[in-house]
């Protein structure tokens, strides 16, 4: 008979009789959700930024799997759980750690949501979204150490490492190029962007030319195309 493991990606175990559990045990496999995102955000938007972070998030797993297989620590001894892999350092806190930390610094250097004619309001609302970006990645956190999957050691180095990594990385490829475009790091973007192949996936870099990235200006132009057809339907209706 052939030896079966369990895929860990998507088995996740949790105590039944707790319903705290049970919501952690959801909010660990959410971050299976932003591989998807990632990739649906990149073909439709073609944005250089998001195609970016998708790549560091995946440079940011590799780098996991080396850690782990250079350090070769096992996961707790309590866990009584028989998981496969080394639990040094927690991949799932790692991959937080950059995604939350990539993320808050777009946010805090680059991006800017359309306001709504009230500062208090707007920078109540980017309050809001910073508190639950960094809540969501504390309870994935939290889950890996409440659920038996790490110890507070592995989890702590992991959230370290993946916010480490996902800072550097949008320092050295999105903040460094935007604000000295005659750098190495800005020359090699727009080498990036001026390449053929990329010219006619027609990846762009939104976020260098608006500050929310055009979503404003698109829904202008959706919206005054929207309503000339408006006009013109409404036009045949009286002839």
């Amino acid at each position: 008979m052939t030896n079966r493991i369990s895929l860990d990606l998507t088995h996740v175990l949790y105590d039944a009789s707790s319903d705290t559990s049970l919501v952690l045990a959801l909010f660990t496999l959410t971050p299976i959700l932003l591989m998807p995102a990632y990739a649906a955000l990149a073909v439709q938007t073609r944005e250089l930024t998001i195609i970016n972070m998708w790549g560091g998030q995946l440079l940011s797993e590799v780098l996991n799997w080396i850690l782990k297989h250079i350090i070769k620590e096992e996961r707790p001894n309590n866990s009584n759980l028989h998981l496969n892999g080394y639990g040094f350092p927690s991949s799932h806190s790692q991959y937080m750690g950059y995604f939350g930390a990539f993320l808050a610094c777009h946010m805090y250097f680059r991006h800017r949501f359309t306001s709504c004619g009230y500062p208090l309001l707007d920078q109540a609302f980017r309050l809001i979204v910073y508190l639950g970006l960094v809540s969501w990645v504390a309870l994935v956190a939290y889950s890996r150490l409440n659920l038996l999957y790490h110890a507070p050691h592995q989890v702590i180095w992991g959230l370290g490492i993946g916010t480490g990594f996902g800072v550097g990385h949008y320092v050295l490829t999105e903040l460094l190029p935007g604000t000295y475009p005659l750098s190495v790091f800005g020359r090699a973007r727009a080498a990036i962007l001026a390449h053929p192949v990329v010219r006619w996936l027609q990846i762009r870099d939104g976020w260098a030319i608006w500050a929310d990235g055009g979503r404003e200006t698109e829904w202008k132009r959706w919206k005054t195309a929207y309503d000339e057809q408006r006009t013109r339907v409404a036009q045949k209706r009286v002839n």
